[in-house]
């Protein structure tokens, strides 16, 4: 499948999360998973240890029943106070944006299980230095980043979501996780619906950028 013709900074800049425009009824071929996978090997990894490894679910059982956890954690998630639909109130045009975010969520909340792949980067922590999270986290989520910018180059949509760790031991043993691997994320993949995606309303540079001191 030849790729997207998007510049770097186009590629960066419209790499969206993916839920309403994610087409279920389209098999994606395995290869084309496995080449997003090889690309994301390239990312950078603490000490170049590379302790990731990928978990791809395509058989529909698995992915009905890890679909049941996910919109059992996204109800509860969207009825709490730190639902992405309640914030900013305040401000009436962000406080908006988060709406059709909370809409999006929930969409994907009732379709996760319908979803053809589900891709779990993982990270192995059995013998990983005791340094920090965030040294440990970097070690997986550049790589899974690195996925979903392939993914888009190859007109795959992806999402990246967290929700289903609230049910993390009972999807570990689902997949049959060993013990010391530890899940980073839930990555639905699925061809999109159209690839016209754009750059999101962001923060001004202005509000967020602090030079040599806060």
């Amino acid at each position: 499948m030849s790729l997207l013709d998007l510049t770097p900074d186009e590629l960066l800049t419209t790499t969206r999360s993916v839920r309403k425009r994610l087409d279920l009824t389209r098999p994606v071929p395995l290869e084309l998973v496995k080449e997003c996978i090889r690309v994301a090997l390239q990312a950078p990894s603490g000490s170049n240890r590379q302790t990731w490894h990928w978990i791809v679910v395509t058989d529909a059982e698995q992915r009905a029943a890890i679909g049941r956890y996910y919109q059992r954690a996204v109800r509860a998630y969207l009825e709490s106070e730190g639902s992405c639909a309640s914030l900013y109130p305040d401000d009436p045009e962000r406080h908006a944006v988060q709406k059709r975010v909370g809409s999006s969520v929930a969409h994907l909340g009732d379709r996760m299980g319908d979803v053809p792949v589900l891709v779990i980067p993982c990270l192995d922590v059995s013998a990983a230095p005791e340094y920090n999270e965030a040294g440990k986290w970097a070690s997986v989520i550049p790589a899974a980043w690195s996925y979903m910018l392939a993914a888009r180059a190859r007109r795959l949509g992806t999402a990246w979501t967290t929700l289903h760790l609230m049910y993390e031991k009972e999807i570990a043993e689902l997949l049959g996780l060993p013990e010391g691997i530890v899940q980073a994320a839930l990555i639905p993949t699925a061809f999109s619906l159209g690839t016209d995606f754009k750059p999101a309303v962001r923060q001004p540079l202005e509000q967020v950028l602090h030079i040599d001191s806060w």
